[in-house]
């Protein structure tokens, strides 16, 4: 009887291991995104497809210390906890849309819900998230309004303008208006028949002035009066016309600091290539530039003194010898760090020996070129790349480095404190073939101007006479 009843649980569970096998199988190959929290709202399984819709692995996922973090754009990102909590704590479906941040930058709508999972009892095990991409925003607009003129084509484009019922102009209003980006639909003839209230809102237009009827060059040309590079702009807007195509993103400034993209589709008539007019779209994305470029600055910026940071140091060496290789010329490297600058830190506290770190990164600053580049590596090690150098500029550079941290007081607790630093000098191709190398070199000739006593410089060339001079006292 007990080996009928093993075999039976044996069975059981081969065959819980094949459905759980299949089910895996039917989830990895779904078009959308599924994934699986424990109860306790860890992420514990995650389908491939995220790598498609935000470029992200599903390990990293299932590693990320918060999921929604890595994976949900920040503007959402509290929106999406909120909706996780209804569904956990209230053990409700619930749907939302939010914004994914894929993992090269861009951004991609997804419709989500969450579906608790209860055991046998009622009580929640688990919650499945599904989530599906949604259609791009600007391609129903442009098939909305494709529609629009498909309705208009049964008149000439003159009584477009001329004799539309006020009925159809409330009527078309209210759908443009409800459109976020600014649109302007134009005949074959460049003029305006539609356009919308972010339009005008966007670019300074009084609701009152009528502007229908107006070509393009007199609509676009009180435009540029807001932008910086108008001429830029006329000829971009030159070259699309001229082209007879659509355009994609055009990214241009205004005076004001706002970032705009302007696209337009060649609306055609159903069936034939018979062109029936233009939509142009105008789109604000001043907020998501500034926030790419805040994640710019904060992946190369050290956060502290604002120099660039080790990170965007290997990028710049790199680029900068495959350019003094390409050109024949020198390269040079000054890498220092700050003589007893941990005394400070014991001494005052974090907070002293930081503004230490920022007082004296802008000290240095003030005598680096605006060719030259400065660098906090961490802690007190700091770099500077001076690209197509001379040797006497580079000593004369080092010279002022030493003596600008040198002449630097603080003062804590009542009492006066200096500091002093050693800095290293090497060249690159003198002192070293590539780039390790070369930051090898300077390194070496750096402690080569503490051991000779710090708040001093000292050449990669005087680290291997140095060197070679103890190997052969050794040797003899």
């Amino acid at each position: 009887m007990i080996d009928s009843r093993t075999a039976d649980l044996v069975a059981r569970l081969q065959a819980l291991m094949r459905s759980e096998r299949e089910m895996r199988l039917v989830a990895d190959t779904v078009h959308g995104l599924e994934a699986l929290f424990s109860a306790d709202r860890r992420l514990m399984w995650i389908s491939p497809s995220v790598g498609e819709i935000a470029g992200f692995s599903p390990e990293e996922c299932v590693g990320a210390e918060d999921p929604v973090a890595l994976l949900v754009h920040q503007t959402d990102r509290a929106y999406c906890h909120q909706q996780a909590a209804q569904a956990f704590q209230e053990g409700e479906p619930t749907s939302f849309e939010v914004r994914l941040e894929h993992r090269s930058g861009g951004v991609i709508w997804v419709a989500c819900h969450w579906t608790p999972v209860t055991d046998a009892r009622g009580a929640l095990t688990a919650v499945r998230l599904s989530g599906e991409p949604i259609q791009s925003r600007k391609e129903a607009e442009l098939r909305l309004l494709e529609s629009v003129a498909e309705m208009r084509r049964a008149r000439s484009l003159s009584e477009h303008y001329l004799l539309r019922t006020k009925d159809e102009r409330q009527r078309l209003a209210a759908v443009l208006d409800a459109i976020r980006p600014g649109i302007v639909l134009m005949d074959t003839e460049q003029r305006v028949l539609y356009l919308n209230q972010s339009f005008l809102q966007m670019w300074g237009f009084e609701a009152e002035e009528n502007l229908f009827g107006m070509r393009d060059v007199v609509l676009f040309g009180r435009c540029e009066e807001l932008m910086d590079g108008a001429s830029t702009y006329r000829a971009h807007v030159t070259e699309v016309l001229d082209g007879g195509h659509g355009s994609s993103a055009y990214e241009f400034r205004l005076k004001d600091g706002r970032v705009i993209t302007d696209s337009s589709v060649v609306v055609t008539r159903e069936g034939s290539d018979i062109t029936i007019g233009r939509v142009w779209i105008f789109e604000d994305v001043t907020v998501a530039r500034r926030s790419a470029e805040i994640l710019q600055q904060q992946a190369e910026r050290d956060a502290l003194t604002g120099l660039y940071n080790r990170r965007r140091f290997d990028e710049e060496l790199d680029r900068e010898i495959a350019e003094s290789q390409r050109r024949a010329r020198q390269t040079g490297l000054l890498v220092f760090d700050l003589d007893g600058f941990k005394p400070v830190n014991d001494n005052f506290g974090h907070q002293a020996g930081d503004r230490v770190l920022v007082t004296l990164a802008e000290t240095i600053g003030r005598v680096v070129r605006r060719h030259e580049m400065l660098f906090r590596f961490g802690g007190d090690e700091f770099a500077i790349l001076v690209p197509d150098s001379e040797d006497s500029h580079l000593q004369e550079l080092a010279k002022r480095v030493v003596d600008s941290v040198g002449e630097a007081v603080f003062h804590f607790k009542g009492r006066e404190v200096r500091l002093t630093t050693s800095v290293g000098l090497a060249c690159y191709p003198n002192d070293a073939g590539d780039v390790r190398g070369l930051v090898a070199a300077a390194d070496a000739a750096m402690y080569r101007a503490k051991s000779s006593g710090k708040n001093r410089w000292a050449t990669a060339f005087q680290a291997t006479e140095a060197r070679e001079a103890s190997a052969a006292d050794d040797g003899s």
